[in-house]
């Protein structure tokens, strides 16, 4: 139902810094916990950061704790992803996606649980 188009990749040195957005069509997207994942070459799609639906709660996976921030503006119907400190492991195609299941209390940490996902963005960090 959602449909989601990422921008805002590229290339980056170590310690720079990109901010990934993600549009949304639909009516209904503020009704929905929004992810970002990420999949580095060579490995599995991976958990990087989830907003509430509301955007009164966050969650991030351990490697990006205190370096990444998601946020959201509804009224724009865009979630973003602010990449700070970037290192070469943050070196991805980075994913956004919508919780399949409207205003869900909790975090969506489970890529299972997302219903809606955009096409992708790849992020690339150089030593």
């Amino acid at each position: 139902q959602v449909q989601l188009v990422e921008s805002g990749g590229g290339l980056v040195q170590a310690g720079g810094s990109l901010r990934l957005s993600c549009a949304a069509s639909g009516r209904t997207f503020s009704m929905y916990n929004m992810g970002w994942f990420r999949q580095p070459p060579g490995k599995e799609r991976e958990f990087v950061a989830t907003i509430r639906w509301n955007g009164a709660s966050t969650s991030y996976a351990d490697s990006v704790k205190g370096r990444f921030t998601i946020s959201r503006d509804n009224a724009k119907n865009t979630v973003y992803l602010q990449m700070n400190s970037l290192v070469p492991g943050d070196t991805a195609v980075y994913f956004c996606a919508a919780d399949r299941r409207p205003f869900y209390s909790g975090s969506s940490i489970g890529a299972g649980v997302y219903g809606s996902w955009g096409q992708g963005t790849q992020v690339t960090v150089s030593s």
